[in-house]
């Protein structure tokens, strides 16, 4: 089995590179990765050295590069989680952000339609809902929930759920997409919420809170998440969307809070700042779908979670390296 993972240098894609080594030995596993500033090589130190795992530079938004890859390789699987994620980012850019996430999965598709694949898998995020009020807590998102995007980060997402979907009924390519919840763990980068947090509470830094800081994440760590993506790819059937959650909703800022409990640092660091234009307020995410067909539940608890990736950043020098 050969498998294409897009965007492996980030986050989600380097956790899901080390779990894929470990519990698949034989399989050969090739990195596409632009080391924009999400990506970076370090995060794939120790997988470099793997005889099943190769590393190639390059944009998935380009064509030629693509379709050569593509030729040589023959892979039987595709894992895109190349994506720009970050907010703020799209609403100063918004052009990155559709060049990478849309066109550059249009391009993969492309490349998977001609030179044949065995499943095309798309990362994408709970974002495409868009948002929840606080108050309606009996509220959750489904994969038939509308999408409704709020910035043009989960716009870009969005576009690119439904060229999937469209490449899979108009070519026949067997393709699968999953939607997750906010995500935490080893690897991340420093300017998302939790790794800002703890990176500077070890700095004694004051940390950011957008807003009253009440908006509600449902948060998974990432391992969990890469178990998802396992069950999925083996185990479900072409075609579907599957919701990922943690299952576990808790404000802004009270995981602020948790961080500077479990590190002894004084709530005083917390700063309140200015709302970004469009900020979602609650996202549910109902993974039912994922638990009745193919026996999935998140293992991980928020607190168990956080003091595993407080410990990762610690002793990786205060996470300045991601």
């Amino acid at each position: 089995m050969k498998v294409l993972i897009t965007g492996g240098a980030g986050f989600i894609g380097s956790n899901f590179i080390y779990y894929m080594l470990s519990h698949y030995p034989s399989y050969e596993l090739i990195c596409l990765d632009l080391l924009t500033y999400a990506g970076n090589i370090n995060n794939l130190q120790k997988a470099l050295s793997d005889p099943n795992f190769r590393f190639i530079y390059g944009d998935i938004a380009n064509r030629e590069l693509v379709y050569e890859l593509f030729a040589r390789e023959n892979f039987d699987w595709v894992v895109n989680f190349a994506a720009e994620s970050h907010v703020d980012r799209s609403i100063t850019d918004p052009a990155a952000f559709l060049m990478t996430n849309t066109i550059g999965t249009h391009v993969l598709l492309d490349a998977c339609r001609l030179y044949g694949i065995g499943r095309f898998h798309q990362i994408s995020t709970d974002e495409v809902y868009g948002d929840l009020p606080i108050e309606r807590l009996d509220l959750s998102f489904t994969e038939s929930s509308a999408l409704q995007p709020s910035s043009p980060y989960s716009a870009s997402k969005a576009a690119a759920d439904l060229m999937v979907f469209a490449y899979g009924r108009t070519y026949k390519l067997p393709v699968s997409v999953s939607r997750c919840s906010n995500n935490y763990g080893p690897y991340q980068h420093y300017e998302k919420l939790i790794p800002l947090t703890i990176v500077n509470a070890l700095k004694d830094k004051s940390i950011p809170v957008y807003g009253d800081g009440e908006n509600v994440r449902d948060w998974i760590y990432v391992q969990d998440h890469c178990r998802a993506i396992d069950l999925i790819l083996h185990k479900g059937s072409p075609g579907g969307v599957f919701n990922i959650g943690g299952g576990q909703e808790i404000s802004n800022l009270e995981v602020v809070r948790s961080i500077l409990r479990h590190i002894k640092k004084p709530q005083s660091f917390i700063t309140f700042v200015p709302d970004r234009p469009g900020h979602d307020r609650r996202y549910s995410i109902d993974s039912s779908k994922l638990t009745n067909t193919l026996g999935w539940r998140p293992k991980t608890s928020f607190d168990i979670g956080i003091i595993k990736t407080i410990d990762w950043y610690i002793k990786n020098h205060g996470g300045e390296h991601v």
